[in-house]
């Protein structure tokens, strides 16, 4: 063993400054380049990262993960050079670590609450979680099933997105055989049709899929819940279901002059995109699925595009129209910038990529000339009072109204669950907000029931039935919908087997 993998330096993050993997160039970014922005650490990049560790007694990085990851200890692994025991552990918690390592905002979450953030820089986690999981996976490391016992139960899984795999994940260590079913032709969901791929390249999710059914996973792709086969035959074939049915009904607002040629959804815009980018020829020139009362895609080659949103997905709108060549692009939010939902990190890219912020501005209408959207009328707002979540109100400044001229709107104000038909038909209930009704076993979620003595994470009020994800806390992040598919595979398994 060299010197660092057998003693740690005491002072390495005073002497080892935070470090982040090189980016691609901004010029490339520019000229339409959607290859992951972040590359990859080396071995002593990433030796010298996870030495800057405190190894605190009281792991805040950990608690503030929504998954607490064991992150102090596979920091300490990398360190060492054990890459394998340092997957094997980063997968004990969280059945996606590479996609995680991506997307998830560490800046609002482990390495926001990192001790050294104070001073020193937080120790890079995503960067170094990334590294692990994909030097692990490319040297034909897997999760170790050998030991598993095959119990003869069998779960459907709807959705495979990152709750639906999170689940099956789970289903799998517990010897339960778990088939996944989606509408869509690839796994991954949202993370494989939403993400851009300059946050996630989709191979990562290709080798996940392999993972997966190396571990005895069934993928059912193309296939649609309640048109192709219904949960009733489900219910009948296997012996209990998950939910992973996601959020996919934007807010539009309300906005006079929403239906405007030029005016775009924000998730139907980054999934059509993500079909072309992606070499999807017959995605060429079609109207955009779930949208196809518009024109197709339109070209943003030298357009003026603003955005109204300041969450993690306006920022995919706003950096995805950099890579399609706008020559203007605007992201107008109502509140400050300390109060954008959005990951600073994410901010930060899209500032340097030549996005222009408009902080406490207010869309009140989009404007037109002969069918085709010119602007946006918006005006200034400044904070009240909290609401009820404890966000303070954007309030409108009297006479400050004023026009964004705009070739291409694309509205980013987020999205809600739109829950099919047939979840009454079996007995499973819905909150008020459209979200689906569980056991608790977190809190803060908005959708929850109360827990009887005997009863089971995430279960529905279909005794066979779970469910987690975005369709049962309204849209999120990803790393919280793999918690909640893991929590409910653990109460799956109780079901199962007791």
């Amino acid at each position: 063993m060299s010197k660092m993998d057998s003693k740690k330096p005491v002072f390495a993050f005073r002497e080892t400054p935070r470090q982040m993997p090189s980016r691609i160039p901004l010029e490339l970014r520019r000229g339409g380049d959607w290859g992951e922005l972040y590359g990859r650490f080396g071995e002593a990049e990433a030796k010298h990262q996870s030495s800057r560790c405190l190894d605190c007694g009281n792991p805040y990085c950990s608690w503030k993960c929504p998954l607490h990851n064991y992150i102090p200890n596979w920091l300490e692994l990398a360190r060492e050079g054990r890459i394998n025991e340092a997957a094997a552990l980063a997968h004990e918690t969280n059945p996606l670590p590479e996609i995680c390592g991506r997307v998830c905002p560490q800046d609002r979450l482990c390495e926001g609450s990192c001790t050294l953030n104070d001073g020193f820089g937080a120790v890079t986690i995503g960067a170094v979680e990334k590294y692990i999981t994909d030097r692990a996976l490319g040297d034909g490391w897997r999760p170790d099933l050998s030991k598993v016992v095959a119990t003869g139960k069998r779960v459907a899984v709807i959705g495979a997105g990152p709750a639906g795999l999170s689940c099956a994940d789970r289903l799998a260590r517990a010897g339960i055989e778990a088939v996944v079913f989606d509408r869509y032709e690839q796994i991954g969901g949202l993370l494989h049709f939403g993400i851009p791929s300059f946050k996630l390249e989709k191979s990562v999710l290709a080798t996940r899929r392999e993972v997966l059914e190396g571990m005895g996973v069934q993928f059912r792709l193309g296939v649609e819940i309640g048109r192709d086969v219904g949960l009733d035959a489900l219910l009948e074939e296997f012996d209990a279901v998950f939910l992973g049915l996601g959020s996919y009904r934007y807010t539009d607002g309300g906005l006079p002059g929403q239906d405007l040629k030029g005016v775009l959804p924000a998730l139907p815009f980054l999934v059509h995109n993500g079909r072309l980018v992606h070499g999807d020829d017959e995605a060429q020139g079609k109207p955009i699925a779930g949208w196809e009362d518009r024109v197709a895609l339109p070209d943003l080659q030298g357009k003026r595009v603003v955005v109204l949103g300041g969450g993690d997905t306006g920022m995919d709108c706003v950096r995805s129209a950099v890579r399609m060549g706008a020559t203007r692009v605007t992201c107008a939010y109502r509140r400050d910038e300390a109060n954008m939902p959005g990951s600073a990190r994410e901010v930060a890219n899209a500032r340097e990529e030549g996005v222009q912020f408009l902080f406490n501005r207010q869309p009140l209408a989009l404007l037109g000339d002969d069918g085709d959207v010119t602007g946006v009328r918006v005006a200034e707002t400044r904070l009240g009072e909290p609401d009820a979540l404890g966000r303070r109100n954007a309030e409108l400044v009297p006479g400050s109204e004023s026009v964004l001229a705009a070739d291409v709107v694309i509205i980013a104000f987020g999205f809600q669950p739109d829950p099919p038909q047939w979840l009454s038909a079996h007995g499973i209930e819905l909150e008020n907000n459209g979200r689906i009704r569980v056991t608790q076993p977190a809190s803060g979620c908005g959708s929850r029931r109360a827990a009887s003595s005997n009863a089971l994470p995430f279960q529905t009020t279909n005794a066979r039935v779970f469910a987690g994800g975005d369709g049962v806390r309204g849209a999120d992040l990803v790393v919280t919908a793999a918690y909640e598919g893991r929590e409910a595979a653990a109460g799956i398994t109780r079901l199962l087997l007791g």
